[in-house]
């Protein structure tokens, strides 16, 4: 045996446990490391918010400290609002239960001539096997709904703390991460914070754009259909489509027809026949142009961004997705060396063509055979001239 081989195995050996506990490590850790991803995007989003605050002479503390006051208050106060209004609403459609159901047990026997009653279906569904299942299977799971009530308030708390630091901090996290670079690469560095805070302030400003253009069209229709609290119910589906990824739109349009069908459920369809309209309108209309403007991506690399996002991390990644690769393709901009372009028409989509030939003439010239070229050039006389002397 070589002296080397029990050392290389050794090596082998310790180098597949390093590898392994790191993976273990990594899966024990990923949920922090999303957490942490997501409040860093955040402080980078109030980041101009706070540097405005900071540069007029107040501490940076007590300026991040102001602005998560400022989103608390709204948030809360939004969900106050929605929450006053959906109780409400639910007691009268409670109240008013009895009335739809005579309604519809009224349509069906005039249109199925059948004799069905309201006490009849009543006592049928209070009896029945699948309602006393569901009963059964929502008191056992109220345990699991607790539980992921509060790891989602512990989650939102730790993003919390996270952006909180990152934004307080941030001058001290930027000199920290410098200090172990030299000098040149600590202006790269701090060019590409410098363009992540503006790619993630242009991607909220274009997402609260939308949110207001979608609000404000939802608000008319619901006016017009004289739906109840159009003002939250617009605020509701403009914020929520905007800010929740993929799930977003089915949530933000499943309130406004459940308030929508307690007037009329023919209004209910209305709105979710309008919802799926604008959703076309802003996905293949709004988004694009609004992205392209303030992000500076293509539409069509935002679209392909998003899907990869939720692929990699889900819901988190499709928020995350397109100020990333907008702050990536930004930075490696600088570093790709271009030329200029050649004045050709084929640059522009358009083919070249001689002046002065005809199309018949062209034709001919493509499908003339090479060997009869030669032959007619062999055939050819020579033009007059002098002769050599021999």
């Amino acid at each position: 045996m070589p002296a080397w081989l029990p050392r290389a195995m050794v090596l082998a050996l310790a180098l597949y446990a390093c590898f392994r506990l790191g993976s273990w490590a990594f899966d024990q850790l990923i949920g922090l490391l999303i957490n942490v991803l997501i409040a860093f995007f955040l402080a980078l989003a109030i980041e101009p918010a706070v540097g405005r605050m900071s540069a007029r002479g107040m501490r940076r503390g007590l300026a991040t400290f102001l602005v998560f006051l400022a989103i608390l208050i709204a948030g809360a106060g939004f969900v106050v609002l929605l929450g006053s209004m959906l109780a409400g609403q639910i007691v009268e459609m409670v109240e008013e239960f009895p009335k739809y159901l005579d309604s519809v047990i009224n349509w069906v026997n005039q249109n199925f001539h059948t004799e069905l009653s309201r006490v009849e279906v009543q006592d049928s569904l209070l009896h029945s096997d699948w309602l006393q299942k569901y009963v059964q299977n929502s008191a056992t799971g109220v345990l699991d709904v607790s539980t992921t009530v509060l790891g989602g308030l512990f989650r939102l708390l730790t993003i919390s703390l996270f952006s909180f630091y990152f934004a307080a901090d941030g001058p001290r996290l930027r000199r920290g991460l410098c200090s172990v670079l030299p000098p040149a690469r600590q202006a790269e560095v701090l060019r590409a914070w410098e363009i992540a805070v503006d790619k993630t302030g242009g991607y909220l400003y274009s997402r609260g754009l939308m949110a207001l253009i979608s609000g404000i069209a939802h608000y008319i229709l619901l006016v017009f259909l004289d739906v109840p609290y159009a003002p939250a119910l617009a605020v509701w589906v403009g914020l929520v489509s905007q800010f929740i990824p993929t799930i977003g739109t089915y949530l933000a349009g499943a309130l406004p027809m459940l308030i929508a069908f307690t007037i009329d459920p023919w209004y209910a369809l209305w709105v979710l026949g309008f919802v799926v309209i604008y959703q076309q309108f802003e996905n293949y209309v709004l988004q694009p142009k609004l992205t392209s403007k303030t992000v500076d991506i293509h539409p069509a690399v935002a679209f392909g961004s998003v899907i990869a996002g939720t692929a990699l991390m889900g819901a988190v990644g499709a928020l995350i997705a397109i100020p990333a690769v907008a702050t990536l393709q930004a930075f490696l901009g600088a570093y790709v060396k271009r030329y200029d372009v050649t004045d050709d028409p084929r640059v522009h989509g358009r083919h070249q063509r001689r002046r002065g030939e005809s199309l018949f003439s062209r034709l001919r010239r493509a499908t003339r055979d090479p060997a009869s070229d030669d032959g007619e050039d062999a055939e050819r006389p020579e033009a007059p001239g002098p002769r050599p002397r021999g």
